[in-house]
């Protein structure tokens, strides 16, 4: 009973601050809820035994995630004027948009009923009873053995987007001397060096100089 009393209220703030964070007119408001949609999140994989999910969930998602979308909202110039026009603008599509991802839930849960018990036998993360197994290491096993594949091509996926994002908003300035690592190795030392011999007791006198003074 305390379980299922802890799901729905889990599950209610999760929907509830996924909301949120949509509706909230402040991008650092809807940052804020985010963080408290994915708390709400590990709570239901604490719920259900995968206790490495919830760490990750909050280490990960809390800790960096969240915290590079707030530097990114913060530093970007947004204008939010014309974000409101573009939606007004939009509003038919999305609506359409939305209408159809409502019409292909309706669809599947008429078609497979609101039960949760799954259809199909899944590997499941979750150690036999009696084993000493962890969550941790079942988890590994089945990442690393079975949806090896799948597992490897998510993270060329999330490293194009990287470099894509890096790609896209960096931005080359023409007033800023920049360093070229080519033309440094490339000097000639006896046109970049003077050696000059000082008497005693007398100041070294630039080569520019002495130029400038011949063509007086």
């Amino acid at each position: 009973m305390a379980e299922a009393g802890f799901f729905y209220l889990f599950a209610v703030l999760a929907v509830a601050s996924g909301a949120m964070v949509i509706l909230a007119r402040n991008p650092v408001h809807a940052v804020l809820f985010l963080v408290l949609a994915f708390f709400n999140a590990a709570g239901l994989f604490l719920l259900l035994g995968a206790e490495f999910l919830a760490m990750l969930l909050v280490i990960v998602y809390v800790g960096a995630v969240s915290v590079i979308f707030l530097f990114v909202v913060m530093m970007l110039d947004v204008d939010f004027a014309e974000l409101k026009a573009g939606f007004i603008k939009n509003a038919k599509i999305g609506a359409i948009v939305g209408g159809v991802v409502l019409a292909e839930l309706v669809a599947l849960f008429s078609f497979r009923g609101f039960s949760i018990a799954p259809t199909v036998n899944v590997a499941a993360p979750m150690p036999a009873a009696g084993s000493t197994l962890t969550n941790t290491a079942a988890l590994g096993q089945i990442l690393y053995t079975k949806y090896v594949y799948l597992f490897q091509a998510s993270g060329m996926i999330l490293l194009v987007a990287m470099i894509g994002a890096i790609v896209l908003t960096l931005k080359h300035r023409t007033n800023v001397k920049r360093q070229s690592i080519a033309a440094q190795v490339s000097r000639d030392p006896a046109k970049t060096l003077e050696v000059v011999k000082v008497p005693t007791g007398g100041s070294v006198v630039p080569a520019a100089s002495k130029r400038a003074e011949a063509v007086e």
